[in-house]
């Protein structure tokens, strides 16, 4: 056991914890000091505060990276639950199978994306990572170990699946992966000029295509607003003729101030909007750039300088969606604290297997804000009362200051989910979001 501050990746919230390790998946739940509680960790790549247990400790389960059984006719991996999605898809694609979600990054531990039910660009098609978990062991700090499935002890399953790691440390999980014909994609580049124009495309292309996301112009106002650029993309069998294993680039070193500011984002958004002469483009790639763009940039979160930054995602449900969105990118755009970072898309009707997943039906928005401390507040500020009016919600995983009372309006069955908290374990983030826990800050 050691003690570390500990940043999770917008590098706003840093704390200090005392950190302890999982070796192997039979190993025991630690002991930790009397009154203190435990976080298991991953990779670290949320956001804000709900992989971190501030003055608690850390259980890391990186170590736990190993394949146990694969049935190549079927598609059923079983792994330990540190194992990357990276690695999952680079032992599985040459096999032809591929994960059926994957979210904005691949350096996500499978524990980690079932604990947060990422979701993917194919929501609409195959909902959340959750939903093709067959099963996992769920290890309790009591020492128990429980098999968790939709059938066997679901109660629990539902609770684990979102719940943030808080009912207990995810050792192992079975999945169920999908046939691709190959690595390559068939990807469509639309240029949109309003978001109008966005929902008439999403209908189009939802029919047609696997995966859809938009890029867009979050300075953009007026008639322009919410123009863009939609991606629309299906797995095909022929090769790529782009080389797929270049290494990227890596930003070495903290940049001493934000990168991202207004004049940068003005200059790019124009340059990016206007990327191709053509309005409609067609390309055949490799996955990952597809996937994962910004995995090819190693420490991209160091361009927003020691400040760090927060990342705004929420989704607004049902019909109010389009009349919503516009309202929130106005908001946006009126502020000028644009995004390098925003992203576009409509979530389907598939329900979520956990309590506290995200997504559900309507429209989902996310944008990444520099820490500029009370100008970007006051923006936050105003976006929650958008979201929270239209009966919308935020995203734990990307959330590092969300007010206590949109979180319970969101997530209605939070009171139920607290039923299935492990004793042991706390994070930050419940504890400022529910103000239950020791040492809770106000929510």
């Amino acid at each position: 056991m050691g003690s570390h501050v500990v940043s999770s990746w917008g590098n706003v919230i840093r704390a200090e914890h005392a950190l302890y390790r999982l070796r192997s998946r039979f190993d025991r739940f630690p002991q930790v000091l009397p009154g203190s509680t435990v976080l298991p960790f991953g990779n670290g790549r949320s956001y804000g505060d709900s992989c971190l247990n501030a003055g608690g400790a850390l259980l890391q389960t990186r170590s736990l990276d190993r394949f146990i059984r694969f049935d190549r006719d079927n598609g059923v991996l079983a792994c330990e639950a540190g194992v990357l999605l990276a690695d999952v898809l680079r032992f599985a694609l040459p096999c032809g199978w591929f994960l059926p979600v994957v979210p904005g990054t691949a350096y996500v531990t499978v524990g980690g994306a079932i604990a947060n039910d990422v979701h993917g660009k194919n929501h609409h098609r195959t909902g959340t990572f959750g939903g093709h978990v067959r099963r996992l062991e769920l290890l309790r700090s009591s020492g128990e170990r429980w098999l968790c499935s939709p059938v066997e002890n679901s109660e629990w399953f539902a609770a684990t699946v979102g719940g943030l790691g808080l009912t207990g440390a995810i050792t192992w999980a079975e999945l169920q992966l999908r046939r691709v014909p190959g690595p390559s994609m068939d990807v469509e580049t639309v240029r949109f000029a309003s978001l109008d124009r966005f929902f008439a495309l999403c209908d189009e292309s939802d029919r047609q295509f696997e995966y859809t996301v938009s890029w867009i112009d979050c300075l953009a106002r007026g008639r322009r607003l919410g123009r863009g650029l939609l991606q629309r993309a299906n797995h095909i069998e022929s090769a790529s003729r782009r080389r797929s294993g270049a290494r990227g680039i890596s930003v070495p070193l903290m940049s001493p101030v934000s990168l991202v500011n207004a004049a940068t984002l003005r200059l790019f958004n124009t340059l990016h909007f206007y990327r191709r002469r053509a309005a409609h483009t067609r390309d055949v790639t490799d996955f990952r750039p597809f996937f994962f763009p910004l995995d090819r940039i190693r420490h991209w979160n160091r361009l927003y300088g020691p400040r760090g930054f927060y990342q705004y995602q929420c989704v607004l449900p049902g019909r109010s969606g389009p009349e919503v969105t516009a309202r929130l990118l106005e908001t946006v755009a009126r502020s000028g604290l644009g995004s390098f970072l925003a992203v576009l898309k409509r979530f389907g009707a598939l329900s979520s297997p956990g309590m506290l997943s995200f997504p559900r039906e309507g429209v989902t928005v996310a944008l990444d804000f520099p820490n500029k401390g009370p100008f970007v507040e006051r923006l936050f500020r105003e976006l929650d009362e958008v979201v929270g009016a239209a009966g919308g919600r935020l995203y734990p995983a990307k959330d590092g200051r969300m007010p206590g009372e949109l979180f319970r309006s969101g997530y209605p069955q939070w009171p139920q989910f607290a039923r299935y908290i492990d004793p042991g374990c706390s994070s930050s983030f419940w504890r400022r979001v529910t103000g239950c826990g020791r040492d809770s800050e106000s929510a």
